[in-house]
C-alpha cells in the first residue's frame, strides 16, 4: 500500500529542488554576464536564460504545458531580485569576479537538474533512455547558452573536465534507484548529492579527460 503522505513530500522535495536549481544556474549566468561587462539588462536576460533554458526545453519535449516558469512565474520574480541584490553586493564590494564564481553554482545546478528532469520524464511514463536524455538536457542546456550568449565556447564542450558525463551519471543513479523501488524524493536526493559533490570534487582537483588527438 502507497503510503498517501509521500506523494505531497515529493511534490514539496521537486519543488525545492526546482527553486534551488533556478537560483545556482541563474547564479551562473549573472556572474557570467557580469565578467564581461553586461549592463543590468544583459546580466538578467542571461540569468534567465542560463536558468530556464534546459527546463523549457525538458517541457517542450515532454510535451508538458505551461511551462515551469509559466505555471510558477515567482521563479521569474525570483531571478530578476536576485541579479538586482548580486549586481548590487558585487559592485558595492568590488568582489573579483572569478570562475569559480561561474562554476560552483553550475556544479550545484548540474546536480539539481539533472536529477529533477529525470525524474520528471519517469513520471510522465517516458523509457529509461529518454528519461535519461531529459536529465541531460535539463542539467546542461543552460550553462551551454550562457556561455554563447557571454561570446565563450561552452566550457561543457571545450575545458575537458567531466560535466555532461556527470549529468549522465546522476540521471542514471535516479533511473536506477527508481528501478529499485526506492522511495522516489530519497531517490531523487541521493542522486542530485552524487552528480553535485562528484563535480566539485572534479573542479577541487582538476581532474580533465583526455584530449581527441587526430
Amino acid at each position: 500500500m502507497i503510503d498517501p503522505v509521500t506523494p505531497s513530500i515529493l511534490m514539496s522535495v521537486q519543488s525545492g529542488i526546482e527553486v534551488f536549481a533556478v537560483i545556482a544556474f541563474a547564479l551562473s549566468g549573472l556572474a557570467a554576464g557580469l565578467r564581461v561587462g553586461m549592463d543590468f539588462v544583459g546580466i538578467c536576460f542571461v540569468a534567465g536564460v542560463s536558468a530556464f533554458g534546459g527546463g523549457t526545453l525538458r517541457d517542450v519535449l515532454l510535451d508538458r504545458r505551461p511551462f515551469f516558469w509559466v505555471e510558477q512565474d515567482h521563479l521569474l520574480w525570483l531571478v530578476i531580485i536576485l541579479c538586482l541584490l548580486a549586481s548590487i553586493f558585487v559592485r558595492r564590494s568590488h568582489a573579483e569576479l572569478t570562475e569559480k564564481w561561474i562554476q560552483v553554482p553550475d556544479a550545484i545546478g548540474l546536480g539539481l537538474f539533472a536529477a529533477l528532469g529525470t525524474q520528471i520524464a519517469l513520471i510522465e511514463g517516458a523509457s529509461i533512455i529518454v528519461a535519461v536524455l531529459m536529465g541531460v538536457i535539463s542539467s546542461t542546456l543552460g550553462g551551454v547558452l550562457r556561455d554563447i550568449l557571454c561570446n565563450v565556447v561552452p566550457k561543457a564542450f571545450s575545458d575537458h573536465q567531466p560535466y555532461i558525463a556527470l549529468a549522465v551519471l546522476g540521471s542514471v543513479v535516479l533511473v536506477g534507484l527508481d528501478r529499485l523501488d526506492v522511495t522516489p524524493w530519497i531517490s531523487l536526493v541521493m542522486a542530485v548529492a552524487i552528480t553535485t559533490v562528484t563535480r566539485l570534487i572534479v573542479l577541487a582537483l582538476n581532474v580533465s579527460i583526455p584530449a581527441w588527438r587526430a
